[in-house]
């Protein structure tokens, strides 16, 4: 590899560990940041802001680099996710947390998706899989380093410093991009769609708060106003000189695959959020220990990017596509065995197993949705499947969290207990004789069984649309 590849590629991995790190520190702190700034009912704020604003910006960039330049735009995202970070340590109450929490959204955005643009322009097929397993490896490195990165600045100097330790990764990230990073964009005079980015903008905010509410009304109003601004928005890109998202973007090839991402990140922020749970308040073992345990699925996924996409050009990516999401519904169904007495070891194997379907799922489709378009159209294609993956996540998450919560009522309803809600579980648990630990993990443990059979539903549809794909899916790069 060439020394400015190299040095791009060197970039690409510390934005990315700079972005992933971020969410393993912030898991490992929030319990003390909550305390410390007296709001654990805005708990879920700090990730939501994030989430929205990631969301909102992915296509928005995606567009940008596809204008104005890769290097540019993804070093404006960095320096975005800096400046949010240092507001975000020197918060002094959990609102402003939240607010600033959205500003590294806004940078997080570009990172997602102008990362996986830049190695779809430079590399080859043979090379991108090649370079998306090195990217991949951070995530692994992160899962590792964050438990312990947090713990130690939480306990040595204070919780702020969770966020100022990213300004030097990004300074470093910003230097290398620019000084590697050669590329010739056309100078004119862009016409940029306002319009459509605010109609745009507008609906995601709308869709995914009412998400997010929990509520069936709010839900239901937000799904309605969001399709009144999506008609809106597409007769205007249907005008627009230079659309955030042009429509021919949207082939078989590319829905097919924006479905399958949308469905794998569903199961993906499920199992990052209820594994831990599990292991947790079920199983009784301690945050860095779960931390620990979960990354095998990064290991795993790491391993399957090389193992996997290796076989693509033999088998194609049809097929790759399919035993990975095949791998996928096998891990779910081993989650859905779990009980109260499991042992951990069972846990680490069965998100080890998953993390491999993962790996080549998301890799492959990463790489068949850079191809189904031509260069000046794919940092759309990538930020809109980046857009998809994150309404995947949301929408999951937040079905999950009904799904769980009813089944913990439900339980101590069929035992003759009333009252018992989510939110006052462990407090009544611990004030009265009532509710027993043993119930609570009981409760817990029934409702985390039908969150894992709701995977179980959702990996068998994946894995009906990967064998969807055109037959003649093309198995080499696209070099425009």
């Amino acid at each position: 590899m060439k020394s400015k590849n190299r040095g791009i590629v060197i970039a690409l991995m510390v934005a990315m560990f700079l972005a992933a790190v971020e969410g393993t520190v912030v898991t490992t702190a929030i319990p003390t940041i909550v305390k410390d700034l007296n709001g654990f009912e805005l708990i879920s704020w700090v990730f939501s802001a994030y989430l929205l604003t990631s969301a909102i910006s992915t296509p928005i960039y995606g567009k940008l680099s596809d204008l104005y330049g890769r290097k540019n735009i993804l070093s404006i995202g960095i320096t975005i996710f800096i400046v949010g970070s240092c507001l975000c340590g020197i918060s002094e109450s959990m609102y402003q947390l939240i607010a600033y929490r959205a500003v590294q959204g806004l940078g997080a955005g570009a990172i997602f998706t102008v990362t996986y643009t830049i190695v779809g322009d430079i590399f080859t097929a043979k090379e991108s899989t090649k370079v998306q397993g090195w990217i991949s490896t951070v995530w692994g490195i992160a899962s590792l380093a964050g438990p312990f990165l947090g713990g130690f600045l939480i306990e040595n100097i204070s919780w702020n410093w969770i966020f100022f330790i990213n300004v030097p990764f990004g300074i470093i990230s910003i230097v290398l991009l620019q000084k590697n990073l050669s590329e010739t964009v056309e100078r004119k005079k862009h016409k940029i769609d306002y319009v459509g980015t605010l109609l745009f903008s507008l609906a995601i905010i709308t869709f995914l708060l009412g998400s997010l509410t929990g509520s069936k009304i709010n839900t239901l109003i937000s799904i309605v106003v969001t399709i009144v601004l999506l008609i809106l928005f597409y007769y205007v890109e249907k005008k627009a000189q230079e659309p955030i998202i042009p429509f021919d973007i949207f082939t078989k090839t590319s829905n097919i695959v924006n479905a399958i991402s949308f469905l794998a990140s569903g199961i993906l922020i499920g199992a990052d959020v209820y594994m831990p749970l599990y292991m947790q308040n079920v199983l009784g073992f301690g945050p860095t220990i779960s931390g620990i345990s979960m990354a095998p699925m990064s290991i795993a996924w790491l391993l399957s990017s090389f193992v996997l996409t290796k076989a693509i050009p033999k088998y194609g990516k049809k097929m790759v596509i399919g035993i990975a999401n095949l791998i996928l519904l096998i891990s779910c169904l081993f989650l859905s065995t779990l009980s109260i007495e499991s042992p951990l070891l069972l846990v680490v194997i069965y998100g080890f197993i998953m993390g491999f379907g993962f790996g080549g799922a998301f890799t492959t489709l990463t790489i068949v949705v850079q191809e189904s378009v031509g260069y000046n159209k794919r940092g759309a294609a990538t930020a809109v499947n980046a857009l998809v993956r994150t309404l995947g996540q949301t929408i999951a998450v937040s079905i999950f969290g009904i799904i769980l919560n009813g089944c913990i009522v439900k339980y101590f309803n069929n035992i003759g207990i009333s009252g018992i809600q989510p939110n006052n579980l462990y407090s009544t648990a611990i004030s009265s004789n009532i509710v027993s630990k043993l119930q609570v993990k009981l409760s817990l443990n029934s409702g985390l069984h039908e969150v894992f059979i709701a995977f179980i539903i959702i990996a068998i549809v994946s894995l009906v649309l990967s064998f969807t794909f055109d037959s003649k899916l093309k198995n080499n790069a696209c070099k425009q």
